[in-house]
């Protein structure tokens, strides 16, 4: 198990959720013993994750990266148990197309979307980056000049540009869903969703 299936793990076991971590390797269960719910076992054998009560499980995250062949086997194995949800690690496009087409059904590409976000972030005016899925992105954002002292009704930013402030924060403040009467200041904070292109040209606004 690596920091990205650690990362995961713990995240979820600390908000509550049931979690069960399978890892053939011993070193690794010895070093997570105590801190995860851990079982040694081999995810590329059906018949291991049958034993352990992995169709009760409605998701499950393949968090194996470089071994491709068993990030396949594990997620085909997933496949074929009816796992309803099953998130599965990808290094290559061409490694998330082939867990796409055997049945995964979020692929998630960790160093890629990490790339793309800081690329986004260093290159214009955006303050924070995430995408969604398909080209859907939440960024936050300094407001554009031309909103100063408006409400979002008045400064039809969704009519203008396509995208829409879904927050607003103040300083000082924490914070609020953004109405078409909310009132936009210089020094406030916006979140805002829409496609990553619609987003930049919005951004890019003095």
């Amino acid at each position: 198990m690596g920091r990205f299936g650690a990362a995961i793990a713990s995240t979820l076991d600390r908000l509550g959720h049931d979690v069960l971590v399978v890892e053939r390797d011993p070193e690794l269960v010895q070093h997570w013993s105590g801190r995860l719910p851990l079982v040694e076992a081999d995810a590329t054998n059906p018949e291991a994750l049958i034993q352990l009560g992995v169709r009760d499980f409605p998701v499950a995250v393949v968090g194996v990266g470089t071994a491709l062949e068993a990030s396949v086997l594990i997620t085909g194995n997933l496949v074929d148990l009816g796992t309803p949800q099953i998130w599965a690690k990808a290094i290559s496009a061409e490694h998330a197309r082939i867990l796409q087409r055997i049945g995964a059904h979020h692929v998630v590409s960790p160093e890629a979307d990490a790339g793309a976000r800081v690329a986004h972030l260093v290159s214009g005016k955006l303050l924070d980056y995430i995408e969604v899925e398909d080209g859907f992105t939440v960024v936050k954002m300094r407001p554009p000049r031309e909103t100063h002292g408006f409400t979002l009704a008045q400064s039809k930013v969704r009519t203008r540009y396509g995208v829409t402030v879904v927050g607003v924060k103040s300083p000082g403040e924490e914070f609020e869903y953004a109405t078409p009467e909310t009132r936009v200041s210089a020094n406030d904070l916006l979140v805002v969703f829409g496609h990553a292109d619609l987003l930049e040209r919005f951004a890019s606004r003095p």
